[in-house]
């Protein structure tokens, strides 16, 4: 039986009160920030010489794109919305933290877990064959990126039961009181020049937007034209940060010496994610009705069953593709980044991408459905939090520095055991048998 064919069986068995419309949006929306990967990594092979960069750097008029690109909130309201309704299932049948926290770990970390060993990997084989040390960084660190958001996201999972009871007690005041603190920490790092305090953004920030989630899931965002109200004052608030502000425009990486919406995290990113959701909210009613046709549904079921094995990968795709366009003498890498013939060139590149990305996908999707045997035991949730808290520091580690990088020496051999011994205490690596 084909791919497609078991997409449609499954999708055929979704159960009527499913709200389809989030899994479409963690679709759309992982998808979405690949596409925009592909096109702000450039490279430009000059005179044999190839010159990597950022578009958002080189072509500073491009960074409005990022408005619409930087779609990682949405990612996390429809996480908030999917943890609510985990967790209410997990009451139900009556399954306690620790079990509901190995069956989330379990989806996310086993597909990151291949991408970090491949990498450990390819660059062993690099290191052996004389390929410069810089280029290994390079790559590498290009290749782990994506690895950042899984880091932060699994760290707001553990937290998720916690948030939720926060929620159901004190409602949107739970939103807002992250909001605040994201704000103070925005102060801090401004006003006083608290550096450090602003990497404690990647906790409020997020846990904000993620509490969007679970008032879509209790309904508490209100009917048309709410959301469009809510969106139209997040975007003037956002408008008057960026103006009148300290934030810079892009919301996407560091195009801005020294400055980012991103690195750390800033409150403009909440503004953002209540603007775009208030927009797709509107859009509930008329795309669940869409969605209840099966060729839509069928594809997104299909999308979303590999959705985590194509945001990890999508790089390393791009990076040993542009690796070898390179070694083959530059064909393809002559044009400049931002030309016209460049922009012309576009739909093509990203057309070859997922040509190379789909089989891959294929190959290593089946990781991230795996489920535990049901004889596998759970283990305890302090055994989990810490293993977990292991391995998002070593993800965080290779994803600042790669591999042959870091402040000290073997930074990420340490980082790579950090990963590799977290998932072991969490009861995550399979066993050999």
């Amino acid at each position: 039986m084909g791919i497609w064919a078991v997409a449609r069986d499954m999708a055929s068995k979704t159960p009527e009160e499913r709200n389809r419309y989030v899994d479409f949006l963690r679709a759309v929306s992982i998808l979405v920030v690949v596409i925009g990967h592909w096109l702000i990594a450039t490279a430009w092979v000059v005179d044999g010489e190839i010159a990597v960069g950022h578009l958002l750097k080189d072509q500073p008029q491009t960074q409005w794109l990022t408005w619409m690109f930087q779609v990682m909130p949405i990612f996390f309201i429809v996480g908030g919305y999917s943890n609510a309704v985990s967790l209410e299932s997990a009451k139900r049948k009556g399954v306690g933290y620790a079990g509901w926290l190995v069956t989330r770990l379990n989806r996310l970390v086993s597909p990151l877990l291949v991408l970090i060993i491949a990498w450990a990997v390819i660059s062993l084989v690099m290191t052996l064959m004389g390929v410069r040390v810089e280029a290994i960084l390079y790559l590498s660190q290009a290749a782990l990126i994506p690895t950042w958001f899984l880091a932060i996201y699994i760290m707001v999972a553990i937290l998720a039961p916690l948030a939720y009871r926060f929620w159901q007690r004190a409602g949107f005041l739970s939103f807002w009181c992250f909001v605040a603190i994201a704000a103070l920490v925005d102060l801090a790092f401004f006003a006083a020049d608290v550096r450090w305090l602003g990497w404690s953004n990647y906790f409020w920030v997020w846990l904000a937007v993620h509490q969007l989630g679970f008032a879509w899931r209790d309904g508490r965002m209100g009917g048309a034209p709410m959301p469009l109200v809510y969106s139209a004052a997040a975007f003037a608030t956002l408008y008057v940060m960026i103006t009148k502000g300290p934030y810079p425009l892009a919301m996407v990486g560091s195009p801005d010496e020294g400055l980012s919406n991103t690195l750390p995290p800033k409150a403009t990113l909440i503004a953002l994610g209540v603007f775009q959701f208030g927009l797709l909210l509107a859009l509930e009613g008329p795309m669940r009705k869409l969605l209840s046709g099966l060729r839509l549904w069928t594809a997104t079921v299909l999308i979303n069953s590999m959705i985590m094995t194509v945001y990890l990968w999508h790089i390393t795709v791009m990076v040993l593709f542009g690796a070898v366009l390179y070694l083959s003498g530059g064909f393809g890498l002559g044009l400049e980044p931002g030309s016209p013939d460049w922009w012309y060139s576009r739909p093509l590149w990203i057309f070859v991408l997922i040509a190379l990305l789909t089989p891959v996908a294929l190959l290593m999707s089946p990781l991230e459905r795996r489920g535990r045997s049901k004889d596998a035991s759970v283990p305890s949730a302090p055994r989990q939090i810490s293993g977990a808290v292991m391995i998002c520091l070593g993800v965080s580690l290779l994803a600042m520095y790669g591999f042959g990088g870091g402040p000290f020496e073997h930074t990420d051999i340490a980082a790579f055991a950090l990963v590799i011994v977290g998932s072991g205490l969490s009861g995550l690596l399979p066993k050999l048998r």
